[in-house]
């Protein structure tokens, strides 16, 4: 059923969900959404299963008309985010009627925000996904990001009983200044005196920043002498850290299938939606950690989730 039209599309919104996966040995990459913990807020504020499509919304927020009365979220990023020209909070169901024009912002802190409504977004199942990868014109809404007059659909579903919120201590903040755990490998051998630079320094993230990944500036990471300059091209996956011949760090992302330069390290899983919401400018100090701390972490993180869906669920709304 026809839900919203795009009045402005932003500066870059696409349909996302959990991603697209085991078809990455046919150059299809994962694509999915870049935050995972606002993804998954977003989907829980609006009663839907943690599969459902949203908007990931980047930089500056769109501008859209409700063709139906539904219930919306918007997390992530503060972008700030109004009904009819009333300001309303992130971070909790916000129900919007027909007719209803509703404005998202642009950053305030972090880069890219996540919207939801009830019921989830319509667009087609591609490869077992409803992700958009734009480089190959797949999936999403016609396999691009937004643009005006878009018509998009949203399953039927019922709205909510009761306003829900995030509790205030679980909204993570996105500082300009960001402490992101590593874990060394796969191809640390190639690098000695490398290895203390990228410890011992901060990288500032370039303008050249996207969802296929993050390229930083700072002191350079020297490749091991007599080590080549390159290797042959091998499978990537999202927070591999690898060191081209100028030295300069590049974190990989979601459209990323392979890489042919040596990979220093590895960003843990659950500190990629911090690097999600870093911007040009923002500082990056990376912290040694170890496998096991890795898993620690994760596991963490999902009893937050849970505990944070526990609680929606005791006050029945």
């Amino acid at each position: 059923m026809a839900a919203l039209k795009i009045l402005f599309p932003g500066g870059y919104t696409t349909v996302q969900d959990k991603g697209r996966f085991g078809l990455q040995n046919m150059g299809i990459p994962v694509s999915g959404v870049l935050d995972k913990f606002a993804f998954a807020m977003a989907n829980l504020l609006v009663g839907n299963p943690d599969t459902a499509a949203v908007l990931e919304i980047t930089v500056i927020g769109p501008h859209f008309e409700a063709l139906k009365d539904m219930d919306i979220a918007l997390t992530g990023a503060n972008m700030g985010i109004t009904v009819n020209g009333t300001p309303t909070e992130q971070w909790k169901t916000v129900r919007v009627k027909k007719g209803d024009k509703v404005t998202i912002g642009q950053i305030q802190q972090g880069c890219r925000a996540y919207l939801a409504f009830n019921g989830g977004i319509d667009v087609p199942l591609v490869m077992d996904s409803l992700s958009t990868y734009v480089g190959a014109k797949i999936g999403g809404f016609e396999g691009r990001p937004l643009q005006k007059e878009d018509i998009l659909k949203t399953h039927d579903a019922p709205l909510c009983s009761k306003e829900r919120h995030i509790p205030l201590d679980a909204i993570p903040e996105y500082p300009p200044k960001k402490t992101i755990r590593i874990i060394p490998g796969p191809q640390d051998d190639y690098f000695d005196n490398g290895a203390e630079a990228l410890f011992s320094s901060e990288y500032m993230v370039t303008a050249k920043a996207n969802r296929m990944g993050y390229r930083l500036q700072g002191e350079a990471i020297p490749i091991k002498t007599g080590m080549p300059q390159s290797i042959i091209s091998e499978p990537s996956m999202p927070g591999s850290i690898q060191i081209p011949p100028n030295g300069q760090p590049i974190i990989l992302l979601v459209e990323q299938t392979v890489g042919g330069y040596a990979k220093i390290a590895t960003i843990i899983s659950s500190d990629l939606s911090q690097i999600a919401q870093a911007t040009p400018g923002d500082t990056i100090i990376f912290e040694k950690t170890d496998l096991s701390m890795a898993h620690a972490i994760y596991k963490q993180e999902k009893e937050k989730i849970q505990l944070i869906k526990d609680c929606i669920k005791q006050k029945k709304v």
